[in-house]
């Protein structure tokens, strides 16, 4: 049994693994902000079920302001998932993406420092950090074209840093666009399903021809916990993390009429600034070096996700 810290307990990804650790018989304390980037109560009810357990407690922390010592210390590990997403805001409110993903960053790894014995530290990274086209192996060069890639580079740039001077070990986990159930609701997946659902138009900027190696969360949550449990050949690594299966958003976009019977409504506009065009996790490394196989093909998952949000009430 391990002690596990992880920030951005009630997102997304940090809930489902949270619910894994818990699983697995380990001890796991949950941080998260709660910054209003979408609706508090829909993070309140990923924890619902944690909350339950008697091997789960969660404090709500800020990371770039409040004292980390009491939830830092004495953990083995900690996984990092707390960030400011989603890139189209980047760009109107550089600071709140700054503040959250390097200084919040910078401040985690400074209490992670001063502990007896340093807690490995899993850090989550993007593939936004490659930039427009990230296809290509983890030595590829970074070119991150957006101010939230570039704080996602400055964040492993931190922890690349604190690594060669204080010896923390880190493992660097590049996710690529994972989807799924309690996937945010400003991403494109939980969009679609969305407007299918009522019948709004959804809005495409481009043509749908852009590529995504969608990584489901179950995948994502398995290799976050390799990283973990193999710490003695993945400190010091980067590993992308991907589902192994690349997709349209016009393949997805005919998967989900398929599935709910219904044709959606497009409104088409140019594409962002920012926006990735292809992406492409190559996983040879993570499969090699962690064992990592991804399990579940994208219809699988897609379906998934299309029968969680069935189940929700729409917002």
């Amino acid at each position: 049994m391990s002690r596990c810290l992880v920030t951005g307990a009630a997102g997304f990804i940090g809930s489902h693994l949270c619910e894994a650790l818990v699983a697995r018989g380990h001890e796991v304390a949950g941080v998260d902000a709660f910054i209003p980037y979408y609706p508090r109560p829909l993070k309140e009810t990923n924890l619902a079920g944690l909350i339950q357990s008697a091997s789960f407690i969660f404090r709500e922390l800020d990371l770039r302001c409040d004292d980390l010592t009491s939830v830092v210390e004495g953990c083995d590990v900690i996984f990092h998932e707390a960030a400011m997403a989603g890139l189209m805001k980047s760009w109107s409110d550089f600071e709140l993406y700054a503040s959250c993903n390097m200084i919040g960053t910078k401040r985690l790894l400074d209490a992670a420092r001063t502990q007896k014995t340093p807690p490995h530290v899993i850090h989550v990274s993007t593939s936004s950090v490659y930039g427009r086209e990230a296809a290509g192996a983890e030595d590829m060069p970074l070119a991150p074209f957006s101010p939230y890639g570039i704080t996602k580079v400055g964040a492993e740039q931190l922890c690349r840093a604190f690594e060669a001077n204080f010896g923390l070990p880190i493992t660097i986990l590049r996710y690529f666009s994972v989807y799924g159930p309690r996937q945010r609701p400003d991403m494109a997946y939980n969009i679609l399903i969305r407007c299918l659902q009522t019948g709004e138009p959804f809005t495409m900027f481009g043509d749908g021809s852009q590529t995504r190696s969608n990584t489901y969360v179950a995948d994502c949550v398995n290799a976050t916990l390799l990283a973990f449990e193999k710490r003695s050949v993945s400190a010091g690594q980067v590993f992308n993390v991907g589902g192994g299966e690349i997709i349209t958003l016009n393949q997805a976009i005919a998967f989900l009429e398929e599935l709910s019977g219904k044709k959606i409504v497009i409104d088409r506009k140019p594409p962002r600034p920012g926006d990735q065009q292809h992406t492409s996790a190559h996983i040879e490394k993570i499969k090699r070096v962690l064992g990592y196989q991804p399990q579940t093909p994208v219809r699988d998952g897609l379906r998934a996700q299309f029968e969680w949000q069935r189940q929700q009430p729409l917002p």
